[in-house]
Order: C-alpha cells, then sequence, then structure tokens
C-alpha cells in the first residue's frame, strides 16, 4: 500500500530550466531532480551544464538532460525547444547582471541586457505555452529581482529588465489562468553564487571580505540568501502544493522590502 505523495512532490514532471549550469539555476535543477522531476538544462554553457548532470546523476536520481542554447537567439529557441516533447514546468532563470546608472549604461549594454533578460524569457515563453496550452496544465516559474519593485543604485539596466520579467509574469498568468497554466515569478535580494565571487575578486581585489560584509549588510536580516533558499522556494511553486497560487511574485529578499 502506497503512502501519501511527499510535500512539494514533482515526481512525473519534465521540467525545463535556463542557464541551469551554475548558481540559481543549478540550484533549482538539484532541487527539482530531488524532488522527482525529470530535468531538461537548456545552458549556452555546456560545460557547465554537464556538471550539474554528472551531479544529479551521481545522486541517484532521474538523469538529467543538456539543451544547448542561446535564450537571446530566436533561431536557436526554435531549435532548441524543437528537441522538447514534454514539458510541465518552464524555470526562466537564465540571466545577467549590470552595475551603472543611466548615464554610464551605454546604448550597447542596454542591448545586450533586454536580449537575454527580457527577450530570453520571451523566448521561452513563446515556445513553451503552445505545448502547455495543448495538454491544458503546467507552471511557468520566471526569476526576477527585488530590482523590479524597489530603486537599487546603479542598477538602471538591470532593473528595467526585472521590471519588464515581472509585468510578463503578471501577463501571462492573467492570459492563461484558464487555460490550466500558473504563472509566477520570484523576486530575490542578493544572492551568494561563483558569480558574486568572481566579480568581487575582479573589481574589488584585496577586499574580499569586507565587500561580501557590505553586500551581505544591504539585507536587514544580516546576509546574501543562499541558492538552495530560491531552489526550494521555486520548487514548492511548481508543485501541486502551490496550485492555488498564480500570478504572484514572491519576495525572498532578507527583509529589504519590509523596510522600504
Amino acid at each position: 500500500m502506497g503512502g501519501a505523495p511527499h510535500y512539494c512532490s514533482l515526481d512525473g514532471k519534465t521540467a525545463v530550466i535556463t542557464g541551469g549550469g551554475s548558481g540559481i539555476g543549478r540550484a533549482i535543477a538539484m532541487e527539482f531532480a530531488a524532488a522527482g522531476a525529470q530535468v531538461v538544462i537548456l545552458e549556452q554553457d555546456e560545460f557547465k551544464a554537464q556538471k550539474t548532470i554528472a551531479d544529479i546523476s551521481a545522486n541517484g536520481w532521474l538523469p538529467a538532460r543538456l539543451i544547448a542554447g542561446d535564450v537571446s537567439n530566436t533561431i536557436s529557441m526554435s531549435t532548441a525547444w524543437g528537441e522538447i516533447d514534454s514539458l510541465d514546468i518552464l524555470v526562466n532563470n537564465a540571466g545577467i547582471a549590470h552595475v551603472g546608472n543611466v548615464e554610464v549604461t551605454t546604448p550597447e549594454d542596454l542591448d545586450h541586457l533586454y536580449n537575454i533578460n527580457v527577450k530570453g524569457v520571451y523566448h521561452c515563453m513563446y515556445f513553451a505555452i503552445p505545448k502547455l496550452r495543448d495538454q491544458g496544465s503546467g507552471v511557468i516559474l520566471n526569476i526576477a529581482s527585488i530590482a523590479s519593485k524597489i530603486g537599487i543604485e546603479d542598477r538602471f539596466a538591470y532593473s528595467m529588465t526585472k521590471g519588464a520579467v515581472l509585468s510578463m509574469t503578471l501577463s501571462v498568468a492573467r492570459d492563461y489562468v484558464t487555460r490550466g497554466i500558473r504563472c509566477n515569478c520570484i523576486c530575490p535580494a542578493r544572492v551568494h553564487t561563483p558569480f558574486v565571487d568572481g566579480f568581487i575578486q575582479k573589481n574589488y581585489p584585496g577586499k574580499e571580505e569586507e565587500t561580501l560584509r557590505r553586500l551581505g549588510a544591504f539585507q536587514p536580516i544580516g546576509r546574501m540568501g543562499e541558492a538552495s533558499e530560491i531552489a526550494k522556494l521555486a520548487r514548492f511553486l511548481c508543485s501541486e502544493d502551490a496550485a492555488f497560487i498564480t500570478g504572484s511574485a514572491y519576495d525572498i529578499d532578507g527583509g529589504v522590502t519590509l523596510l522600504r
């Protein structure tokens, strides 16, 4: 006699995760695999993706799959999504950061941020939604940022793109609420990832520990978030335990928006 399904189970679900080779995307891929999902990593950096896939396999979870592609390129995404037959969950995680106010943000900077952070999310939803619509069910989770809700110093272009992610989330949730498709987004504050460590080493040599403390202090709770914490929230929102949730933007920010 079988027991009750475990909390936030993703058994039997196929989840496509963009940027699943590192950082938050990798943590989500690992968390979803642990929850029983068949993970498909849509990633431009094949080396990093293969490392995540190997770690999933080493844990004895369902084998993960890599589909190489550039989320900013329409042709690349058309080809990639043509390889995806089964789909229950899409996590739009792939994205890049940028530091600077409007005066130091060049047109090239703006285009680069837009192409990956906005157009990349659009591409994946554009190709995924017909699959979800035809089967009458599915979940889309977009990774936005608290920068989509509040003004953060020197994040002009980045905030613009994450504001677009939030708006797209609300639009898709509204347009497909009667078609069995849920769409939500997560809005993290600063999260400690290898990208952050690399950025600090490059831009603040010799001041790594001081900079980490300063970045952590931005969150009233006193530290940066961990990728695994974002992944646990993602797992909940993509599971049937969150079946009544759509069109929501979840702050996971150590109290940043609490004090605004």
